[in-house]
């Protein structure tokens, strides 16, 4: 009776743990939605700055947040296995992001740098805190758990962001006015912090700090690290493949995220509520889409899942290109939410395919890290691409308003090109010769023969 009862005390510690990380993403996921996806970037575009420029500002803010994550990714990642203070970085992170988001109450017409620099904050603070919180989760979960407790994770961090879109849109529809449209960060401030508490107050750390190797450093050990993990996948060719694939077509799928809103209010004249509406959907879908292409990559390998949702992608940023109503933006926005989803879950999903037994976390570490060193430029390339065509209509004669739609709506193609050379790459990808070359590195001479 003493041992059940033990292991029933055990399991129901787990399970508010669980749930305390759940809550968290909940949280984070509200930031996601109304800062980056529906509210702040439009409203940057247009009432902070206004025009092209405002396009070409914003994608040059989320560049350098990017960037900045980019480097410091690999040092806060060593600095959570070696600290065993993970908690602690990860409230500071957090604590930078709500304060930040609560600050862009205070940006209004013509406070560009203001705008910047608050956004660029709260987003190096929401993702760098993303490094410590994932680092977490082997904490809370055991092995066989951890695709369980990280997909619940995802699908209550999509409900948060839905959640905090309508208490915004409740309230904007209600009250109305510029104002309430400032004051939605501060709710989305207090809606993360709410939602992060019970993490800090109920997860407990169980890795302890380990002893730095002697003569080492925070920064030496990052770049040993970073340079061991680089010469251990290099013996795994279609690892290798696809991350260069993977490197291309994420730039396009975060070029669509950061400037869907952006597309939405130029392109199609859309309200602030509208824009709301339509990221809801956008939520719903890819729930529906994570689901599906999950199942037909389990069906039917994981590259053919991946390349119909990045098909599928390509349909809808095209369609946008000539498309010229509000309601077949609705549509496209269902199409892209459920299709950008399958590619960002079956992408980590194939990496787990390729990971040699006893090597995913190290495969997944390079996969993020990588993954960021790249994120920067998309962005960056759209909204310049916007400037410099809207400057060029402009100069031939066209009105500004004009122009700055006809270069919103060229720049799209520049999204699709992304994901048309990613795909043409994972089209190189054998998906059985990179489980094989994972299968046979941990068999004798694995080593030699996955470079054969």
């Amino acid at each position: 009776m003493t041992t059940f009862m033990t292991n029933l005390r055990a399991r129901y510690a787990q399970r508010r743990e669980h749930w305390a990380w759940y809550l968290y993403d909940f949280g984070n996921s509200a930031y996601a939605a109304v800062v980056l996806l529906a509210v702040y970037s439009a409203y940057f575009q247009n009432q902070v700055v206004g025009g092209a420029n405002g396009t070409r500002l914003w994608g040059n803010s989320v560049g350098i947040a990017m960037l900045v994550v980019a480097i410091l990714a690999p040092i806060l990642g060593s600095l959570a296995d070696f600290s065993g203070r993970k908690k602690r970085f990860l409230l500071y992170l957090t604590t930078i992001t709500i304060l930040f988001t609560a600050a862009m109450y205070f940006v209004q017409e013509g406070d560009i740098l203001l705008g910047m620099v608050v956004f660029i904050l709260a987003e190096i603070g929401y993702r760098g805190g993303q490094v410590f919180y994932n680092s977490l989760l082997p904490e809370i979960a055991a092995p066989e758990e951890i695709s369980t407790v990280s997909g619940k994770g995802w699908a209550i961090g999509s409900l948060g962001g839905i959640v905090c879109l309508i208490i915004v849109l409740a309230l904007i529809l209600t009250i109305g006015g510029t104002e309430i449209v400032r004051l939605s960060f501060i709710i989305t401030a207090i809606f993360f912090a709410l939602s992060a508490l019970p993490l800090f107050f109920i997860v407990d750390e169980k890795t302890k700090a380990q002893e730095m190797p002697p003569g080492e450093n925070t920064f030496s050990i990052t770049f040993k690290r970073l340079g061991e993990t680089i010469r251990s996948v290099r013996q795994y060719g279609e690892f290798l493949k696809f991350m260069l694939a993977f490197l291309i077509y994420n730039d396009g799928i975060l070029m669509a995220l950061n400037f869907a809103a952006i597309l939405g209010a130029v392109l199609f004249g859309m309200e602030q509520q509208q824009l709301i509406i339509f990221m809801i959907i956008v939520q719903a879908a890819s729930v529906a889409g994570a689901y599906i292409f999950g199942i037909v990559g389990q069906r039917r390998g994981f590259r053919t899942a991946l390349t119909q949702s990045l098909l599928l992608m390509i349909i809808a940023v095209i369609a946008i290109f000539f498309n010229t109503t509000i309601t077949g933006f609705f549509m496209i926005g269902a199409l892209a939410g459920f299709a950008l989803t399958g590619v960002q879950s079956v992408s980590r999903a194939l990496i787990g395919t390729f990971a040699p037994a006893g090597k995913s976390a190290e495969f997944y570490g390079f996969f993020a890290v990588a993954g960021r060193t790249s994120s920067f430029i998309g962005p960056t390339i759209f909204g310049n691409l916007v400037a410099i065509l809207s400057a060029r209509l402009i100069a031939s004669g066209m009105n500004e308003a004009l122009a700055e739609q006809s270069s919103h709506r060229w720049a799209v193609l520049s999204i699709a090109a992304f994901l048309v050379a990613g795909m043409a790459l994972l089209m190189l990808v054998d998906e059985k010769e990179g489980r094989r070359q994972g299968q046979a590195a941990t068999q004798p001479g694995a080593a030699v023969e996955a470079q054969a």
